[in-house]
């Protein structure tokens, strides 16, 4: 059944391996941006966003792992999962402490409760998997895109946040 699926992780994994260097390019327009960014919105906005990229990566290597048993990818799937829901909340914490920046309700939704949904989606998807493989497989493609995609979108957000700002600033935004 997963063959079927592999053009589809190629390409979302590929995706996510080209959009991690973006975002490199994005944490380096920040330390140029002279900007007073704390290491803790780092861990908050920054960094989480190449995780979310590497999480669509590592279940698009997942998926295409040739598995001798289904409950092997399940358990594998539920462990990346638990630890990205761990992190997730991490995330959060970060985010609260934030002294330079104060998360509006939009980037409480992409940057803490999305994340907290896609690795609550990816544990039952593990569970589906080691109960009903075929049926899991829609849902894991979904999480894995899911995960792309808010890591494109906040990407942007913090993008166009330091284009603001410099334009606020004074600075001439090209």
């Amino acid at each position: 059944m997963l063959a079927r699926w592999a053009n589809f992780y190629v390409i979302v994994g590929s995706s996510a391996g080209a959009l991690t260097g973006l975002q490199f390019v994005v944490i380096a327009l920040i330390a140029q941006s002279g900007g007073a960014t704390s290491r803790r919105e780092i861990r908050a906005f920054g960094t989480p966003t190449v995780i979310h990229f590497c999480a669509a990566l590592l279940i698009s290597v997942v998926m295409n792992i040739p598995w001798a048993a289904a409950w092997h990818l399940a358990a594998l799937l539920g462990a990346l999962a638990v630890v990205g829901l761990i992190y997730s909340l991490t995330v959060i914490v970060h985010a609260r402490k934030s002294t330079g920046y104060q998360p509006d309700a939009e980037d409480w939704f992409w940057y803490a409760a999305l994340p907290v949904l896609a690795y609550i989606a990816l544990v039952v998807a593990a569970i589906l998997t080691w109960l009903l493989a075929a049926s899991s497989l829609l849902l894991i493609a979904s999480v894995s895109v899911w995960f792309l995609l808010m890591g494109i979108r906040n990407s942007w957000d913090t993008v166009t946040y330091i284009a603001l700002g410099r334009q606020r600033s004074g600075e001439r935004v090209e």
